[in-house]
């Protein structure tokens, strides 16, 4: 398999990155079955690092990455990553600030990267997140700035900030001549696939199918290429998007990357009406297939889910709607794995 322009994954230094940070643990991989008798895996990301969400996983190595590489731009003598928290490097990234936009999971992961390695963080929230979450992300070190109704107004606010003040953009989605900070977010997200893969090779059984909610489409298109480079068995994987911001869908039909228009959805964790370019790009190579979700149906899975001791949000349960709609119409051989991507709401 080629990689995605701009994504060109290295999952093992991934590995090696966490296998050595403190609070890495791998998240439970659930197997639980529907209502009529249908089997399936969930892959709990409720609680991952104390942070409740696979966000976790992307930003803060996304942080620790670019902070080697400007030690090494500086020294050309960088520590390995999993040497980097020290007091030295600590000093030297007191000078750093990281600036992004976020739905409010990507910032508080590059909130805690940076103030874990000494840096500072900047995040710009749209007025739809939460006060309580930008609270959170004021307790997790940063300066939180509000900025627009949409997401979208948020990444824009955040691209000025970095132009002008020169703060590190780390943005998790990409476009043209914005792709390698986006793609270090993704790599790190590539762990998840890895501990999935791991758990199947050694019980033996693989998901016939995989569910995939997206955004800008990041942990989508990391867990699929994955899953195409590295699994054993190859399940058809389904991106599942909100009706109001199916932009991958429609990028995909269209392709290229096609801007979407529509309400605020109470998936506001997947309400971006633009996908990240090189998740675009490596999802054309996955052979995926996508379907879309009301608001309704969303929130309906994400209460349905406490029955399996679950809390989530209408984001974190959209694979899990999709899934169980399609459970009704699939074969006896039917086995999928979904992901509960974030705990409820903050």
């Amino acid at each position: 398999m080629t990689h995605a322009f701009g994504f060109s994954p290295d999952e093992n230094r991934v590995q090696d990155f966490y296998r050595n940070f403190e609070k890495y643990r791998t998240t439970p991989l659930l197997l639980e079955t529907l209502p009529g008798g249908t089997p399936f895996w969930i892959k709990d990301e409720t609680d991952r690092m104390g942070m409740g969400a696979f966000k976790a996983v992307g930003g803060i190595y996304a942080v620790a990455k670019l902070v080697q590489e400007r030690i090494w731009t500086a020294t050309e003598n960088a520590p390995r990553l999993e040497d980097l928290y020290t007091e030295k490097v600590r000093e030297f990234a007191s000078d750093l600030t990281f600036v992004c936009a976020s739905a409010g999971n990507h910032g508080m992961a590059v909130a805690t990267g940076a103030r874990l390695i000494g840096a500072k963080a900047r995040i710009y929230l749209s007025n739809a997140v939460s006060k309580r979450f930008g609270d959170r992300l004021t307790a997790a070190g940063a300066i939180v700035v509000r900025a627009g109704e949409f997401y979208d107004d948020s990444v824009a606010a955040a691209l000025q900030d970095a132009e002008e003040s020169g703060a590190i953009l780390l943005a998790d989605g990409s476009w043209e001549n914005y792709t390698h900070p986006p793609s270090l977010v993704m790599e790190g997200y590539t762990i998840i696939a890895h501990e999935c893969e791991t758990e199947f090779r050694k019980s033996g059984r693989w998901p016939s199918h995989v569910y995939l909610q997206a955004g800008v489409g990041g942990i989508a298109a990391a867990t699929a290429l994955m899953i195409r480079k590295n699994w054993d068995q190859q399940p058809e994987i389904i991106i599942v998007e909100p009706d109001a911001a199916p932009c991958l869908r429609e990028s995909a039909r269209a392709g290229k990357l096609v801007t979407v228009e529509g309400p605020l959805s109470n998936m506001g964790r997947l309400d971006c009406k633009e996908a990240s370019l090189i998740a675009f790009e490596a999802l054309q190579q996955c052979e995926v297939s996508y379907e879309i979700l009301t608001d309704e149906e969303a929130f309906s899975a994400a209460q349905d889910l406490q029955a399996f001791k679950l809390r989530t949000t209408p984001s974190g349960a959209a694979g899990f709607a999709a899934m169980r709609r399609s459970a009704q119409h699939r074969s006896p051989d039917f086995q999928p794995l979904v992901f509960v991507t974030e705990g409820p709401e903050s």
